[in-house]
């Protein structure tokens, strides 16, 4: 027997908020990246993951990108 519980599905991000966040580090705009499910600050060149719909705008939990 494991331990491992039925997936959920993902929740999706309210688009009203999406254009209130801005990147915590530059204070510039985001683009969203539905793909990856990513919050994209090219200024900072970080993406901020969205989990469970909630964008986590932490640049620690940031990964670096290329722009």
């Amino acid at each position: 027997m494991t331990d491992t519980q039925p997936s959920q599905p993902e929740r999706k991000v309210d688009r009203r908020l999406l254009e209130l966040l801005v990147c915590p580090v530059t204070k510039t705009t985001l683009e969203y990246d539905a793909e990856h499910n990513e919050l994209i600050s090219r200024a900072a060149k970080l993406a901020y993951p969205i989990r469970n719909g909630i964008p986590i705008m932490l640049a620690d939990e940031a990964r670096p990108i290329e722009v």
